[in-house]
């Protein structure tokens, strides 16, 4: 599980059978510090309420695909989580969707 920022949305004009009504999302790796690490990736949105901006937990491989609806559909990465709070003190970053504690 990584922590990622969505930068974007990508739109579909066709999906495998079991993706229907997913949403796919351009998201950014981001390290302890929360700075950008690696190219960006394509994830399949399992909680369906993650939007450009928020910082989220992003999953891959195997539990991916167990993450969606259904079941052992083709996907390489999901977020399956939005991130509410953060306990940390030295990072003063403004994410939309988070609450900073000091």
């Amino acid at each position: 599980m990584k922590f990622a920022r969505v930068i974007g949305t990508l739109v579909a004009t066709q999906k495998y059978q079991g993706l229907e009504g997913v949403k796919f999302l351009v998201v950014q790796e981001l390290d302890r510090d929360l700075n950008p690490t690696g190219d960006p990736i394509i994830a399949a949105d399992a909680t369906a309420q993650a939007g450009p901006g928020m910082l989220t937990y992003v999953v891959a491989s195997r539990e991916a695909a167990l993450a969606l609806p259904v079941k052992f559909v083709p996907v390489d990465s999901a977020i399956v989580g939005i991130i509410d709070e953060v306990d940390r003190p030295d990072i003063t970053r403004h994410i939309p969707n988070v609450k900073w504690h000091k």
